[in-house]
């Protein structure tokens, strides 16, 4: 396994978003990710497809 694990406030700080619009884009399924014991998760090769995707709808 290589690819990496992210926690929310991760992915806010990579995508500088506040962590509240993270958690709500990502609870709006608008972000790649996945819930573990209750708190977000985000692989890192989920979330380079999905900035690429953003690109493409440009």
């Amino acid at each position: 396994m290589t690819d990496q694990i992210l926690t929310l406030k991760e992915v806010a700080a990579y995508l500088k978003l506040t962590e509240k619009t993270a958690y709500r884009l990502a609870a709006e399924k608008k972000l790649p990710g996945f819930k573990v014991g209750g708190s977000w998760r985000f692989k890192s090769s989920d979330l380079e497809a999905w900035i690429e995707n953003q690109k493409d709808k440009e």
